[in-house]
């Protein structure tokens, strides 16, 4: 969310923003907001006015009060002033009223404008302008054929789709054997991967207030992911940043904590609405999933040196397990509303020759800060909002889908990489079950 000061200082640079994410339908809202400021900063003038006035008008009415005693003919004089009085401060309770009815509509207005976007976003509609930055590792393909990635969770008997859905529906999975502890494996790597990187280990609340859901993204991000429970002011949350950024919320930070690095594990709900295509059946988009995240909140000036540090970290973590992957910059259209930059790690599918998402990093600037009021004390006392940064650690059993195709033998056998092996009791290969 944009400082309201900024909006109304600098109305065609907030304009320009929205037209570079191709919102254009918004561009009403930046004058609309701006006279809906200045009439409520007007009746907070007003009502300022009307207090001063009221109480040197008080003051009167006690002194007269006062001299009525000995003077009768001033008691007249007291009560025409009390009837000033009374009129103000029925004014003043209309102005009060009506500034916070106006304050009120103007948060609404800021919550739907974009945050401005990094001069180094690429300008696009969409995902399909994102753009390619660099790869990392050889994205090979196999003189074999690779099977849909279930049939290789199969092959292992690791994934039961059939009963999960008499359970619960489209969208779920049961994994057993050697694929769910692979599944555990990776998650457990990721989070001494973390720790390693001086990270601190946290395991949030999976549920939020509707406050903090307002506070960490927008609105059609909210209606697209969180599940509500009925009945109450929780949701379940979509990912780990949700509750991690939420835990600071109303607080100030003092500087020299910063920067606050924080790896986080959870579960993960969304409701994953619209069309799926062919490649995005098994376990590829799903309501239920496990994720390790990377969380920073620190001072403006380091947020885009984190921003390098938490993709490469990414980076890092999945040549590790010999994954191929690339760096993708999301461009202008392609950036949720919170966000000031983004980019996506996407994993080499050699099945499919090409590459998909596994990992997105973003650098929220203040937005989360100033909905949700974090705030860092400087050395010289004076406040300042904190800038948010996330990635995706890993998210199995996603991730699954490249570990398994970028480590499958010909034999059908899974060749277990050096820094997962102490996680699956020293095991180098999986064997299948049956071919």
């Amino acid at each position: 969310m944009l400082d309201i000061k900024f909006v109304r200082e600098n109305p065609e640079a907030v304009k320009e923003n929205i037209k570079k994410k191709f919102q254009d339908e918004k561009l009403p809202l930046v004058d609309e907001v701006i006279e809906l400021d200045a009439r409520a900063r007007a009746a907070i003038t007003e009502a300022s006015e009307l207090r001063a006035q009221r109480n040197a008008l008080s003051k009167e009415v006690g002194k007269l009060m006062g001299q009525a005693k000995k003077d009768p003919s001033k008691l007249g004089e007291a009560e025409e002033i009390k009837a000033k009085v009374k009129a103000q401060a029925d004014r003043l309770a209309e102005l009060e009223a009506l500034e916070a009815g106006l304050n009120e509509k103007v948060r609404e207005i800021m919550l739907r404008i974009p945050q401005m976007i990094d001069p180094s976003v690429p300008i696009g509609p969409d995902d399909s302008c994102n753009v390619e930055v660099q790869r990392f590792g050889e994205a090979k393909t196999p003189d074999f054929e690779i099977p849909y990635h279930t049939e290789i969770m199969e092959s292992f008997n690791g994934i039961d789709l059939d009963s999960a859905r008499r359970v619960a529906g489209n969208g779920f999975y049961y994994l057993l054997g050697d694929i769910a502890r692979l599944h555990e494996a990776v998650l457990a790597r990721a989070r001494d991967f973390m720790i390693e990187k001086g990270f601190t280990y946290v395991i949030p609340p999976f549920m939020i207030h509707g406050a903090v859901v307002e506070g960490v993204m927008s609105f059609p991000e909210m209606d697209a992911m969180m599940y509500k429970i009925e009945g109450e002011d929780l949701y379940l949350i979509g990912t780990s940043e949700h509750s991690m950024i939420g835990r600071f919320k109303d607080q100030i930070l003092p500087e020299e904590q910063m920067p606050i690095t924080l790896t986080s594990y959870s579960p993960c709900f969304r409701k994953e609405k619209g069309a799926h295509g062919l490649e995005e059946r098994g376990v590829y988009r799903i309501h239920q999933f496990e994720k390790q995240e990377m969380i920073v909140v620190c001072r403006p000036e380091e947020s885009m040196d984190w921003y390098e540090k938490l993709w490469r970290n990414s980076v890092e973590l999945f040549r590790s397990f010999n994954i191929p992957v690339r760096q993708l910059e999301c461009c202008s259209g392609d950036l949720a509303d919170l966000k000031v930059k983004s980019c996506d790690i996407e994993a080499w599918s050699p099945r499919q020759q090409k590459y998909f998402e596994v990992c997105s990093c973003s650098n929220l600037g203040d937005a989360q800060a100033r909905r949700l009021k974090i705030r860092v004390r400087g050395a010289d006392g004076k406040l300042y909002l904190a800038h948010t940064l996330n990635n995706t650690c890993v998210a199995p059993p996603r991730m699954l889908i490249a570990f398994l195709e970028n480590n499958l033998n010909a034999d059908g056998s899974v060749d277990i990489p050096e820094s997962l092996r102490p996680y699956m009791g020293g095991k180098e290969k999986l064997i299948p079950c049956k071919k």
